[in-house]
């Protein structure tokens, strides 16, 4: 999904994160894929830009950022930024089990389910984590979910705890992989937005290593990477 102003990175996870990160049972020694939702197994946009116009609202194109892309189609007028929390959360309160799956993502990460734990980490409210599970299971991609807020350096680190033999990370965001290649910079990370129109507005992130085009694609490059 689209930035919107990122705070610096904490040192460790917020509370609420810390607590759903506690319930995980991974296995040790065993290589860890950790995916982020909104797209790259999801699709956000189409989802958001219904919701927009449901608001009377529209999504301008301009950059890979929410503010100052949300406009009024009364006026032409940009959201103010004070507004965007609410309008987000009452979009995941909504439509968060509604999302249409990225082509290709359910039969990617099955493939490399019998190579790795997979762990989904996703920026949104706790209480759209239900929701998100939901939606996950109905798809066919039936991984736990972490419900997350920030940037997700803190997190990845809390997770290699677990003692992974080699760990992957995929996120739209380039901040979220500035973030986790300060904090766990031992993580493969891979750059992927599924929404073409979203991509074609950023530049891969100069914190990861590989950028993906396609769940087919990169199913093979972390079959690789998590495989060697």
């Amino acid at each position: 999904m689209p930035e919107n102003n990122p705070l610096p990175p904490p040192a460790s996870p917020a509370p609420a994160t810390a607590a759903q990160l506690a319930e995980l049972r991974l296995n040790p020694g065993r290589p860890l894929l950790v995916v982020d939702a909104d797209e790259v197994l999801f699709y956000f946009m189409r989802g958001f830009e219904r919701h927009l116009q449901d608001q009377g609202l529209y999504f301008n194109w301009q950059s890979f950022a929410l503010h100052g892309n949300v406009r009024r189609r009364a006026d032409d007028a940009v959201l103010p930024q004070t507004e965007l929390g609410p309008l987000l959360d009452g979009f995941f309160a909504t439509a968060t089990d509604l999302l249409e799956p990225v082509d290709g993502a359910a039969d990617a990460l099955a493939a490399l389910a019998p190579l790795a734990d997979i762990v989904v980490l996703s920026n949104l409210p706790l209480h759209a984590r239900e929701a998100r599970a939901t939606a996950l299971h109905r798809h066919g991609m039936p991984y736990p979910i972490i419900a997350n807020t920030g940037p997700k350096g803190p997190a990845m680190a809390a997770l290699l705890h677990h003692g992974p033999k080699r760990a992957a990370f995929i996120d739209d965001i380039p901040h979220n992989h500035a973030s986790v290649a300060k904090l766990a910079p031992a993580v493969h990370r891979v750059h992927f937005i599924a929404d073409h129109r979203l991509a074609a507005l950023l530049p891969p992130s100069e914190h990861c290593q590989h950028r993906g085009e396609s769940w087919a694609a990169m199913a093979q490059h972390l079959a690789r990477e998590l495989g060697s």
